[in-house]
């Protein structure tokens, strides 16, 4: 699966300081506004340290972690669903990414230029949001404008989109951004295809020390329900290259922050992790949360899917308690599980498949 996060914000702000530090890539961070105007792309590994027990557990010749792709898109400001700052061109990146990191200015530094007046996090992110929402309204007012075309003709399917299109621009048009209109798996499935901005998942990142971050700033996103992060990125960044033990003797987390970041926003895409195991290779397979057995194995290969008979299953942990796949056999806590079975975050599979040998 290709899984993409856009990160954005306002120029300035510690994108693609960001971007950089997670992905060790060299980029373009001068110290000016639209400095990055192509989108910058990395893959990054997703860290999982069940990983690395299997790994040992079965003797791997190599490992192969989850990914997740990175974009770091170039700044936008008030006015972009318009064109103002090459607008147009940034949200089209946006529109192409499955998830977006809102990075959000807290750090007080008066030597890096602020294109807003003060540090107003929360400001920032409304900025943002009407730009996404202003875009996406665009796009419904016109697919409305073809559908009130088609629905001339008593077409079902063009009134049924119509109805969930009027439900969008009024949604829009009040300010609510279309993932929070709780619309259902069908209205879902329907508009799927336009990518609209304001239905991707959201992760903020107010970039700043902790004490940077006024309280009443962190109330605004636990009292919204939003996923946020607070991570000094210019510090991740100077310290990116330490390795554990060097990070211990400085007293710095063992754990950089930007691990948790990654695996947040495998999260936040709703995504889980399962497992094959053994002497060639041990590997983590991403799936959507709900998944069946059947498409669990298709992402394996293809061919696994349509061939499926039934998928050997344990958790991870258990399987390393059992010290052998053998043993867990004999113990009985290696399920048989047919089509219907729904995988687990953790679980290791064994497929069984018809799948011709010729």
């Amino acid at each position: 699966m290709k899984l993409s996060i856009g990160i954005v914000g306002l120029p300035n702000v510690g994108k693609s300081t960001l971007f950089q530090t997670i992905t060790k890539k060299q980029v373009d961070i001068q110290n000016y506004p639209f400095c990055t105007i192509e989108p910058n792309v990395g893959v990054v590994f997703v860290p999982d340290e069940r990983l690395e027990k299997l790994a040992l557990f079965s003797h791997s010749a190599k490992i192969i972690p989850a990914v997740v792709e990175f974009v770091d898109i170039a700044g936008l400001v008030k006015g972009a669903n318009r064109g103002e700052g090459l607008g147009n061109k940034f949200l089209s990146h946006i529109r192409e990414v499955d998830a977006i990191i809102y990075v959000l200015r807290a750090f007080k530094n008066p030597n890096i230029i602020n294109v807003s007046n003060n540090i107003d996090p929360i400001a920032e992110k409304e900025i943002l949001d009407t730009e996404l929402m202003l875009k996406d309204l665009e796009t419904v007012n016109k697919r409305i404008g073809s559908l009130e075309k088609e629905k001339k003709s008593r077409l079902k399917e063009a009134m049924i989109e119509y109805d969930i299109f009027m439900k969008l621009k009024l949604g829009l048009e009040d300010g609510k951004q279309i993932r929070d209109l709780q619309l259902d798996t069908e209205e879902q499935n329907i508009i799927k295809q336009y990518q609209f901005l304001t239905n991707k998942s959201c992760l903020y990142v107010l970039n700043g020390k902790d004490e940077e971050v006024d309280t009443s700033i962190i109330d605004y996103f636990v009292n919204n329900k939003l996923d946020y992060l607070i991570i000094d990125i210019k510090t991740e960044f100077d310290i990116v290259d330490l390795n554990e033990e060097e990070r211990n003797l400085m007293g710095i987390a063992s754990k950089p922050e930007l691990d948790l970041l990654i695996q947040k926003a495998y999260t936040i895409l709703n995504l889980i992790s399962f497992f094959t195991t053994g002497k060639d290779e041990t590997r983590a397979w991403t799936i959507t949360r709900g998944t069946k057995a059947p498409q669990a194995a298709g992402v394996i290969h293809g061919d696994f899917e349509k061939y499926f008979i039934r998928a050997d299953v344990i958790s991870w942990d258990k399987l390393l308690e059992a010290l052998s796949w053998e043993r867990a056999k004999s113990l009985g806590i290696v399920r048989s599980e047919g089509k219907e079975y729904i995988v687990q975050d953790g679980d290791v599979l064994e497929i069984k498949h018809g799948l011709p040998t010729d």
